[in-house]
């Protein structure tokens, strides 16, 4: 008979490349980008955003990451859970739910492109200057999201 132990954890993924040393100057962008994406959003927000695009991208380093700095910012460990199925819960606000659709349709681009009843509810909630420093960081993101995926960025054993 064969045992095995069924708590043991399981070898990520090898990472494949790391942009930081063969693309130095790409990677040093878009540090650069994200710091400048990040301007004027509030933290809380920032990281349900980063969050809710990295489950939907499948990046399990930026879920991590962001989910960690999510708590680390107050927010609540059963909102963060929740964020696959937010509709269905009361504990999202207007305005967080506002961007929540806007980060969904912004990621799923070639689901429909990014509806006028998605942006126009978006608009209604934040300020222009605000809503293009959301856009920006949805974009950032969904950028950051494909390079952890192609690279097979892991997040460290816990």
């Amino acid at each position: 008979m064969t045992t095995t132990n069924e708590n043991a954890t399981v070898s990520a993924p090898e990472q494949r490349i790391s942009l930081p040393e063969q693309s130095p100057a790409f990677y040093q962008a878009m540090v650069a980008l994200d710091r400048a994406a990040r301007q004027g959003v509030d933290p809380v927000l920032a990281e349900l955003v980063k969050v809710h695009a990295s489950m939907i991208n499948g990046c399990s380093f930026c879920i991590d990451m962001h989910a960690t700095d999510a708590l680390k910012n107050g927010e609540q460990n059963h909102r963060l859970l929740s964020l696959p199925a937010w509709r269905e819960t009361s504990w999202f606000t207007a305005k967080e739910r506002a961007a929540l659709a806007l980060t969904e349709s912004v990621t799923l681009l070639t689901q429909g492109h990014v509806p006028d009843a998605v942006y126009q509810e978006a608009a209604e909630h934040f300020e222009q200057a605000e809503l293009a420093q959301l856009i920006a960081l949805i974009i950032t993101i969904n950028s950051w999201n494909r390079i952890g995926v192609t690279s097979r960025l892991s997040p460290a054993a816990k």
